[in-house]
């Protein structure tokens, strides 16, 4: 069944006529040629993925790399006003099972400065690295036209099991951006499975990433990202750092989309598009304040 999730961000830009940019986090599960060549599919991908100026996608199992050309080459002819490119990181996987994280940007809004898949931060095969199932991808943007002008995404998708050591050690891996790229303008975002079973309230305090108050948890558990009627859990997050970033959010508006709603799907149609796991996420909206107009 389909479990998703797209984080929204929505940076306001100064010019009246400029749109504001999306920053969207979407876990399609098992996204491979099969969904690629499903029409059905592919055509509430489109509509989702055209929604944002960049989209981290995550649980990508796409070993002859066609289905994400597919759907890249599918996006570019669905919304002609924009030009759509993509990085992806590594296939990723302690043993056979593999997966791959891609970001999905508009290459006519914003520009790639670099990327990591993190081993590669410090070298392969150090302890840190052992504790995550599938590491962290980095990219770095610069988004001339934003208040923020240049930001760093830290995507990531747990493993259950493991989830809240894996959240504990993305501290670990932010303090180590910051000292490599001097900018502390982060946004941590993916399947973080923070949420029900995968999470004890005992065990929180212990997470670096959420005891520190410099963090900004902008999905709190309250939430639920999940389209399941019977499931109320808040699996999928956003956490921003850095006092640029978070002056320019806007309060309260870390707020659910559902696509089961949007597209009029029923839960069987939107369970449908994507893989085994338990319960779909929905689509979150989050704001960034616009940029002082310059008369």
């Amino acid at each position: 069944m389909m479990r998703t999730v797209i984080l929204l961000f929505v940076a306001g830009l100064c010019a009246l006529n400029v749109t504001s940019l999306k920053i969207c986090a979407f876990n399609v599960q098992s996204f491979g040629e099969s969904k690629a060549n499903n029409k059905k599919v592919m055509g509430i991908l489109l509509k989702i993925l055209s929604r944002c100026d960049l989209c981290l996608i995550q649980e990508v199992r796409d070993a002859r790399g066609e289905a994400v050309q597919t759907l890249i080459k599918n996006l570019n002819r669905f919304d002609k006003s924009n030009s759509y490119s993509y990085v992806e990181s590594e296939r990723l996987g302690r043993k056979t099972y593999k997966e791959q994280y891609v970001y999905i940007y508009r290459n006519n809004v914003l520009k790639v400065k670099e990327h990591y898949q993190y081993p590669q931060l410090e070298g392969q095969g150090t302890k840190e690295t052992d504790i995550f199932s599938r590491e962290p991808f980095i990219i770095h943007f610069h988004s001339p036209t934003t208040l923020v002008k240049d930001f760093v995404l830290i995507g990531q998708h747990t493993c259950p099991k493991t989830a809240m050591k894996e959240i504990d050690e993305l501290y670990t891996v932010f303090k180590r951006i910051y000292k490599k790229l001097k900018t502390d303008n982060v946004m941590i975002l993916g399947d973080l499975n923070a949420g029900c079973n995968y999470i004890t309230i005992k065990g929180w305090t212990a997470v670096r990433l959420r005891s520190d108050p410099k963090f900004r948890w902008l999905i709190g558990d309250e939430q639920d990202t999940t389209v399941r009627e019977k499931t109320h859990c808040a699996y999928d997050r956003i956490v921003v750092h850095g006092r640029e970033i978070i002056s320019s959010v806007v309060p309260g508006s870390a707020q659910p989309f559902n696509f089961k709603e949007k597209f009029h799907l029923t839960e069987e149609e939107a369970l449908e598009r994507e893989g085994t796991e338990c319960s779909s996420a929905e689509v979150y909206n989050a704001h960034l304040k616009p940029k002082p107009h310059q008369s």
